[in-house]
């Protein structure tokens, strides 16, 4: 494995993430500029989901016992879950994943058919119980927030809205610089760990290759890799090392909405059974940005990095014009700091700064014409323009989620 491009150990050479043996393993805790990219990361895929019609939710990260029963989880992966603790005579367990909780939202109240599709996403936390010697980094923890939504609808829309949710994650990966290894359809194997009827299963499956087939998206079947209450398609990445997991996922599930006796009022009058869509477009957001410091060696997309400008005055006499200029940037809603002639030279500032999007060097000239000399990380440097020019565009350019340092924001 190429190690500048390890995340364990670039992520914390760069200040992004670290552990320590007192809070435990699989236990990591964000730095200042790691939390600066998961933030804006969550910003991104809430804003992404408010456009796309889904509506957002908070839920307890713990649950009773029985909420698990009843959802399956007990019976099919209290495994991988924490023990329960007692509490009042009861016994509650920290979830394992988040789609017990709303399918429980989902009944609190009572729907018509015109409600649907109903999209209810949530940046949620939850816990898995890994042995310790598949514990590593980011991609293998035990807390994890997942970017999870469950999607309640009719028979009729399950393929639409599956569909537009490999949309979803083709749009965030674009804009995150992802390339996905393959789609997989994840498929139950032999054994009893599946649950639900084999026709709801041969239903779901069926709902899936649809959606695939209307994407156009090539994929491979696997056996053995469904959920136990249903299958899934899987998007699949590879890591500096050659493996390869799951990032982002679609699943049809008939089992949860019978389990917790969910239902709608048709055209009809009558109450029927809703269909329930679980996706995740980033899956969590530990794996994810695990990916990204790996795919792109801690040089984060601009509108990602935890540091998007760095300002270089040349001498401390524009130091007043550095501070007015990071002013300005905090006001614009980019992430600047001041990297000023106290930190060496000019020509090791810039190397220093080499993974941040784009550098503002200030001499007495650009001081003086409130003017900036851009050099962009990929070694572009540009003419000496008037700071707000500089700005409005760059701006613009995260505004939009650009991969590209100096396009037009509009293409």
């Amino acid at each position: 494995m190429t190690t500048k491009h390890d995340h364990r150990k670039l992520g914390r050479e760069l200040g992004l993430f670290d552990t320590d043996p007192l809070i435990g393993a699989g236990l990591p805790y964000w730095l200042p500029d790691g939390a600066a990219v998961r933030h804006t990361l969550e910003e991104y895929i809430r804003d992404a989901e408010r456009r796309s019609g889904y509506q957002h939710v908070y839920s307890p990260v713990l649950g009773k016992r029985e909420l698990y029963e009843i959802s399956g989880h007990w019976a099919h992966y209290s495994d991988d879950m924490f023990p329960p603790m007692d509490l009042g005579g009861e016994q509650v367990v920290l979830r394992p994943s988040l789609c017990p909780h709303h399918a429980v939202i989902y009944r609190s109240r009572s729907h018509s058919y015109r409600e649907l599709p109903l999209r209810m996403a949530e940046l949620g936390g939850m816990y898995r119980s890994e042995h310790s010697g598949v514990l590593g980094g980011l991609t293998r923890v035990r807390a994890i927030q997942l970017n999870d939504a469950h999607i309640f609808c009719t028979l009729d829309q399950v393929a639409e809205e599956a569909q537009a949710a490999l949309e979803m994650i083709r749009r965030a990966y674009e804009a995150l610089g992802i390339t996905p290894t393959r789609y997989r359809l994840s498929l139950p194997g032999p054994g009893g760990k599946y649950a639900a009827a084999p026709e709801k299963w041969q239903r779901s499956t069926a709902l899936l290759t649809d959606a695939l087939d209307r994407s156009g998206l090539p994929y491979e079947a696997a056996e053995g890799e469904a959920a136990f209450y249903g299958p899934k398609i899987d998007v699949q990445v590879t890591d500096a090392a050659g493996r390869e997991s799951t990032l982002s996922t679609v699943q049809v599930d008939f089992h949860q909405p019978e389990q917790f006796d969910l239902h709608y009022i048709g055209a009809d009058g009558a109450k029927h059974r809703p269909v329930m869509v679980h996706r995740s477009i980033i899956g969590s957001v530990e794996r994810a940005v695990a990916h990204l410091i790996e795919q792109h060696g801690g040089a984060f997309p601009a509108w990602l990095a935890p540091t998007q400008l760095v300002i270089l005055p040349i001498s401390d006499t524009e130091l007043p014009n550095a501070a007015a200029l990071a002013q300005r940037c905090t006001r614009l809603g980019l992430r600047a700091q001041i990297a000023g002639p106290d930190r060496g030279s000019l020509g090791a500032r810039i190397r220093e700064a080499r993974l941040v999007p784009y550098q503002a060097v200030i001499g007495a000239k650009e001081a003086a014409d409130d003017h900036a000399a851009l050099r962009l990380r990929d070694g572009r440097r540009l003419d000496p323009q008037p700071v707000n020019d500089a700005l409005t565009h760059i701006s613009a350019l995260i505004g939009a989620h650009s991969t590209d340092l100096w396009a037009d924001p509009a293409s």
